[in-house]
């Protein structure tokens, strides 16, 4: 049986390879938080939908 295994790179990692190498390279003169936003911004989006979820159904309802 033959084993096969596929890597797959997110958008948003490949899009902070980018920024990080035009940032060492001196073509932007971002500051590192925007330069490495690709990764951050995916996981504080997942964070807020998980916590609307959690408010959703801990809000206490007036009917009981």
């Amino acid at each position: 049986m033959k084993s096969t295994t596929t890597e797959a790179t997110s958008f948003a990692s490949m899009l902070a390879i980018l920024f990080i190498g035009l940032k060492l390279t001196g073509y932007i003169a971002w500051s590192w938080l925007w330069v490495l936003s690709p990764l951050w911004i995916p996981v504080t989006v997942v964070l807020a939908i998980a916590a609307i979820i959690f408010l959703w159904y801990k809000w206490p309802t007036k009917n009981g």
